[in-house]
């Protein structure tokens, strides 16, 4: 066999292994993710394209990554920083979507929260500053540990624990006053 057809295979073969790996990451961390999003940006369609957006950088990237096991805490980061973008992006004012949960396991959090109420609570979290919701969100709806929510914000554990705690209180000033 020549050698560029050689080359070219293994090339063609990286490939198909960075393909298949992240489709497998995207399958298994795509829903959560885009829950993620949502609840940063309020609008479904803009988090699926943040979270379409994380996964194409990883794709593209896949080569360059040292440990493939730190490709979900990657993806986590490029979402963060893609919400933060179109942020920044949106005009002030833009009031939150109604959010339809996926049928599945959270059908029992929908039964516990009424809609009113899951948007009461929606609106105050997203009142909360950025690195407070984020921090939050982390913990609470993807349900990391701190060092995984350090490491996707960029922030030392600790700074975690205050933002969770500063965001937990201000949350709860927020929800008392609307009551």
């Amino acid at each position: 066999m020549e050698p560029a057809k050689t080359a070219t295979a293994a090339a063609g073969d990286a490939q198909d292994d960075a393909q298949a790996a992240v489709a497998a990451l995207y399958r298994a961390q795509a829903v959560g993710l885009i829950r993620l999003a949502y609840v940063m940006l309020g609008d479904r369609a803009a988090a699926e394209d943040v979270v379409q957006d994380a996964f194409c950088g990883l794709y593209r990237r896949w080569d360059r990554l040292e440990d493939p096991a730190g490709a979900l805490p990657y993806v986590r980061s490029s979402v963060l920083n893609g919400c933060r973008t179109a942020l920044r992006r949106r005009a002030r004012g833009r009031q939150l979507t109604d959010y339809q949960p996926p049928a599945g396991p959270d059908e029992a959090e929908a039964a516990v929260l009424t809609q009113e109420e899951r948007q009461e609570v929606m609106r105050a979290v997203r009142r909360l500053p950025d690195r407070q919701r984020e921090a939050l969100v982390l913990r609470f709806y993807l349900d990391l540990p701190d060092g995984e929510i350090a490491r996707a914000m960029g922030i030392r554990p600790g700074t975690v624990r205050s933002a969770i705690h500063r965001a937990l209180q201000a949350l709860g000033h927020l929800l008392e006053s609307t009551s």
